[in-house]
């Protein structure tokens, strides 16, 4: 059995709690929030035993193997070194850092202590892409040439987002999303074109074009206007398109395979969101501590530096194209 220690009180640490409780082999045993009485107040809501406003409480812990860190981006890397030192092993809300050099410096902590790091990517652990993945590694599209997604919406879920001490961006918070779906794809880029919009020193809406030798991707995010919210993948053979909200996705089209499905009837793949939909990844992570690995390979360290480097280098586009 695991016991897993919370790092956060806000909305993503319920939903990631409520799917925790429900794994056979996890179960909650200690909480952080950045007041006694909102530790207290979600201890008592998840029947959880321990609570405090000391973090360094929460990471002596001796009954916690492993932290879930769900407070402000900026913060990620300080608390996931902290409790590495500690002992703990880490999931780490995205993103994992601000920049790739916290990142790394996340990473190698861990590698150094022989525990477990991880970016909370939950899309990839998602049935929907774990089988399209699959699919399209075996064939399914041929050669993938290019990717396409954008998630804009003009409201916030989460106020810190926009917050410049807190290290907001909407880059950060929802164009990761089809920067990652286009590094599953066709890699880290060798160029890109990237502008965008700043409010107040904080990106809030952005698209930008990534180039490969192969192909290309277009990606696009806001947190002031609405996007399409879909994602498509095309290919030398077809293409397939995730539906909204493509990154909790829980249905795609595939236009491929014969005449009919490219221009008449798609094959139409289901995989209906259980829960909260953080259950798969949390239970991958669950089973690779067990295990005893460092990282998972579906979003092994490898792959979330590189896309870490993209989202600097698309931000660093983003700055010069507003001067």
């Amino acid at each position: 059995m695991l016991t897993w220690g919370i790092i956060g009180t806000g909305d993503i640490s319920e939903k990631v709690v409520a799917d925790l409780t429900a794994l056979p082999d996890a179960t909650v045993g200690a909480v952080w929030g950045r007041s006694t009485d909102r530790a207290n107040h979600f201890a008592r809501g998840h029947g959880i035993p321990f609570a405090t406003a000391a973090l360094d409480q929460l990471l002596a812990h001796a009954d916690v193997d492993v932290v879930y860190i769900a407070t402000p981006a900026h913060t990620h890397a300080d608390i996931a070194v902290g409790a590495i030192r500690a002992g703990k092993h880490v999931l780490i809300e995205k993103p994992i850092a601000t920049s790739a050099v916290d990142a790394e410096r996340v990473y190698t902590e861990a590698a150094t202590a022989g525990r477990f790091a991880m970016e909370a990517m939950w899309m990839r652990f998602n049935p929907l892409y774990v089988e399209m993945i699959d699919r399209i590694c075996d064939g399914l599209l041929g050669s993938v040439h290019s990717v396409r997604g954008s998630f804009g919406t003009p409201f916030q879920a989460r106020g810190r987002v926009l917050t410049p001490a807190q290290g907001g961006s909407i880059l950060r918070d929802r164009g990761i999303y089809p920067v990652t779906l286009a590094h599953w794809f066709l890699g880290e880029p060798t160029a890109l074109a990237a502008s965008g919009v700043f409010e107040d020193g904080i990106d809030v809406d952005g698209h930008a074009t990534l180039e490969y030798e192969t192909g290309f991707a277009q990606l696009a995010w806001s947190g002031i206007r609405f996007l399409d919210l879909t994602a498509t993948i095309t290919g030398e053979r077809g293409w397939l398109t995730i539906d909204p909200m493509f990154w909790a996705g829980s249905r795609a089209r595939v236009h491929a395979g014969s005449v009919e499905r490219i221009f008449g009837a798609p094959e139409v793949v289901e995989h209906p969101r259980q829960a909260n939909g953080y259950g798969p990844m949390l239970a991958a992570v669950t089973d690779a501590i067990g295990r005893g690995g460092l990282e998972h390979p579906w979003h092994s360290h490898a792959n979330s530096l590189a896309i870490t480097r993209t989202l600097d280098a698309v931000l660093a586009g983003m700055a010069a194209s507003d001067v």
